[in-house]
This record gives C-alpha cells, sequence and structure tokens, in this order.
C-alpha cells in the first residue's frame, strides 16, 4: 500500500492564515508590527532563495522585513557590530543571520552574539538551555515544523519509538529533545515518544531505523534513507534538501520508501515550508516578548 502524503506546504498555508489574523490582532493592540532583520553575507545562492522566500512570506503574513546583504569579504568584528546595532533596535523584533557563513566568520560567534530575546532561531545558548530544561522561550523553526506536520496529520507521539537520523544543534538534536519531553505546546500527544539518536557512525544503522515508529530523516545525504531500513507502516519526515544533478531530493529515496511507509513527507513541499512559517510563528513570539 502506497503511504499517505504529508503535504508539507497545504499545512504552512492553514498556519499562515492562523498567523495573519494573530499579527493583526497584535499590530491592532500595540501599534506596531513585528519586524524580522534578515543578515545575508555573500552570494550563496540557495541562501538568497531562502531568505527571499523568508521576504515574501513576511509580506503574506504582515510582518516587517528587512534585509542586511554583506559582501563575502565581510569580517567578523563588522558583522558583529551590526548584530550589536540589531539588538539595539527596539522596531527590530527578531534577528536572522543566515548560513552559511564565510569562512572568515566563525558561527557560532555571532549566533550567540544575538540578544536572547531576539533569537527567532532559537540557537543562542540561553534558549538552547531553555529548551532542554523543558521550558522553551522559542522552539526551534524546524523542528517545530516537523512537530506541526505530526499534530496537523493525526500521527500522535506519545509512546512511539522514534529514531532521529542526524545530530545536528539546528535539526536532530533539538527534535530529539522536544520528541522526548513530557510536555509539548501542542499537547502531551505531541511529547513522550522515546527516542533514538542515530548517525552516520551508528553500528548497524539499518536495524535501528527499521525499529522507527516514526523516521526522521536529518542526515544530510541524498536519498540515504532507503526501503529495507523502514519498518511497514512507519511515518518517515524527511527534513533533508540536497541540490543534485537531477534536482532537489530529500535523504530519503522517496520513490521506494514510499511503498513501504504509511506517512511521508516529500521533497519539496515537505518541511521545508514550515521552516519558514515557524520562523514567523517565533518572530511574533518576540514581538509580543518585547512589547510587554
Amino acid at each position: 500500500m502506497t503511504a499517505r502524503i504529508l503535504d508539507g506546504k497545504a499545512i504552512a498555508k492553514e498556519i499562515e492564515a492562523e498567523l495573519i489574523e494573530q499579527v493583526a490582532d497584535f499590530v491592532e493592540n500595540n501599534g506596531v508590527a513585528p519586524c524580522l532583520a534578515a543578515v545575508l553575507v555573500g552570494e550563496d545562492p540557495a541562501s538568497q532563495v531562502y531568505v527571499k522566500n523568508k521576504r515574501l512570506a513576511c509580506e503574506r503574513i504582515g510582518i516587517d522585513s528587512r534585509l542586511h546583504k554583506l559582501p563575502a569579504t565581510t569580517t567578523e568584528e563588522d558583522l558583529l557590530q551590526l548584530v550589536a546595532e540589531l539588538n539595539a533596535d527596539e522596531e527590530v523584533h527578531g534577528i536572522l543571520v543566515q548560513l552559511p557563513l564565510p569562512a572568515q566568520i566563525r558561527p557560532s560567534k555571532i549566533l550567540d552574539a544575538v540578544h536572547p530575546l531576539k533569537d527567532v532561531d532559537c540557537f543562542h545558548p540561553e534558549n538552547v538551555g531553555l529548551l532542554t530544561q523543558q521550558r522553551p522561550r522559542f522552539l526551534p523553526c524546524t523542528p517545530h515544523g516537523c512537530l506541526q506536520i505530526l499534530h496537523r496529520s493525526g500521527i500522535e507521539v506519545a509512546g512511539k519509538h522514534a529514531v532521529v537520523v542526524g545530530r545536528s544543534d539546528i535539526v536532530g538534536r533539538p527534535l530529539a529533545t522536544l520528541l522526548s519531553s513530557k510536555e509539548s505546546p501542542l499537547g502531551r500527544q505531541n511529547a513522550n515518544a522515546t527516542v533514538t539518536i542515530a548517525h552516520s557512525r551508528t553500528r548497524d544503522l539499518p536495524a535501528i531505523a527499521r525499529q522507527a515508529d516514526i523516521l526522521i530523516a536529518a542526515i544530510g545525504m541524498p536519498r540515504f534513507i532507503t526501503a529495507d531500513m523502514v519498518k511497514p507502516g512507519a511515518t518517515v519526515i524527511d527534513v533533508g534538501i540536497n541540490r543534485t544533478e537531477s534536482g532537489l531530493c530529500g535523504d530519503v529515496a522517496f520513490e521506494a520508501v514510499k511503498e513501504v511507509a504509511g506517512a511521508i513527507t516529500p521533497v519539496p513541499r515537505g518541511v521545508g515550508p514550515l521552516t519558514i512559517v515557524m520562523l514567523l510563528h517565533n518572530t511574533l513570539s518576540a514581538a509580543r516578548w518585547q512589547e510587554r
């Protein structure tokens, strides 16, 4: 039986419609619109497309957006100065520093400099610590998008075995934290999973993956998850976005795996659209924190 396709783009549109109302209500009550400042260093084509899509989403929802474009030769000191200026700007509620950064700039140095209340990507150590302690200020965008897909597709997490393939600080680790937490902003049914984190050095990775009721692929390798790694009927969430000679693909061999899985996200139209809309969700939350 072919898997049910979990349409992330449709879910993102549903959340956008909710945010439009929430942003309008915020503007009416506070007299200002939430504002997101994006910083783009260099000419990375994928980053430029991503920032453009974020700006368009801001326009649809009613969030003000600012773009600071800097040359690839920008020094770490200059970028830190810009971040300090954005931190001090009371009109800016959220700051997004687009990754990757040029080699001469240490990402951790820049991300640590963003004020925790404006850290809408949830990368600052303070916000990561709050997440780990199960009292998050913001939810990291891509992991939150994965939870929204599961929640709005009627797929419960509680009591399930979730296997997260990938251990990055952006997706794998925070998603494992959210899935295994006692509580969730989306309800207890969207938490309380038994979670295994696997990665490229996991011994007998296919056997581990086959144990999953919910399998999340976030390893950054094209079509890495094959049909023999999936338990029949499992839910498969593909976080990967890989640009190959044959076009865009995920970390899952979609055509083969969809014949085994019970539900699966495609690439594109899967997790990607949710990442952007959850960033805007965080921007609204940041504005609420700062306009109290």
